[in-house]
């Protein structure tokens, strides 16, 4: 679970970050990043019916992007906001390959530290 103080959670925030942040997609993944003014990174995970009618699935993929970040958060740049929205089919991925392709979009935004 990501501590309190790296969850985006004001809708302000998270459309601020749509409108001005930068989008990379990856598979059926999109990231999108935006610089903010504090000294924590802050992730957002967005997972729509038009992926899933069922909330249970919905919430799972929620857990299964959150889980794929929580080890990497030390080496992302601090001072982001990055909400990582699901698109449809990625239901039928498996936990290793939404995995994998967070990896690939956190490397091709540049939010990793060198």
């Amino acid at each position: 679970m990501l501590p309190r103080i790296s969850r985006l959670k004001k809708n302000l925030d998270i459309e601020r970050v749509f409108k001005k942040g930068k989008k990379v997609r990856e598979g059926f993944l999109v990231l999108a990043v935006s610089q903010n003014d504090l000294a924590e990174t802050r992730f957002g995970f967005v997972v729509s019916q038009k992926v899933s009618k069922r909330a249970v699935q919905r919430n799972q993929l929620k857990r299964r992007l959150r889980e794929s970040i929580r080890p990497r958060v030390s080496e992302i740049k601090k001072g982001l906001d990055i909400i990582l929205l699901a698109t449809p089919g990625l239901e039928k991925k498996d936990f290793w390959e939404i995995k994998k392709t967070v990896n690939l979009l956190l490397k091709k935004s540049k939010c990793l530290r060198e």
